[in-house]
């Protein structure tokens, strides 16, 4: 890791965002996966915490389950039916993949602000629209 800190950011042309976790309902799905302590959420809990239909979050949990990128387990919890939903491993390293891909992105622009370049804020003056 050292040796990628050494050679800089990776160019922007080189990034391939995982396209299932850029979408906004799937990546909120993970990432309360991945904060969650138990390591697992029920789909009511998911459902009511993320505000989701049941049916979009049942289709967004089908796409990751696919992707391999969360497990599902039906089972029955004091007589009631119970889906949990858990970040798999590879879920885990494909989050992981994607945030520091996003953080690159981050830091160009940041980079692009500090150096006066296209979205350092002079566009705004010059009545073009830019980042604010």
């Amino acid at each position: 890791m050292k040796d990628e800190a050494l050679k800089g950011p990776k160019p922007l042309s080189s990034l391939d965002l995982d396209k299932v976790i850029h979408e906004r309902s799937r990546l909120m799905v993970l990432t309360y996966l991945s904060s969650s302590e138990r390591g697992e959420a029920g789909f009511t809990e998911l459902r009511d915490g993320l505000g989701f239909t049941a049916g979009n979050l049942s289709v967004q949990i089908k796409v990751l389950e696919e992707a391999g990128y969360v497990s599902v387990d039906k089972r029955f919890v004091a007589n009631k039916s119970f889906t949990g939903v858990s970040l798999t491993n590879e879920g885990q390293k494909a989050l992981s993949a994607y945030l520091a891909e996003m953080e690159t992105i981050i830091a160009s622009l940041k980079a692009g602000a500090t150096k006066g370049g296209c979205n350092g804020g002079s566009a705004a003056s010059e009545g073009q629209p830019g980042l604010s």
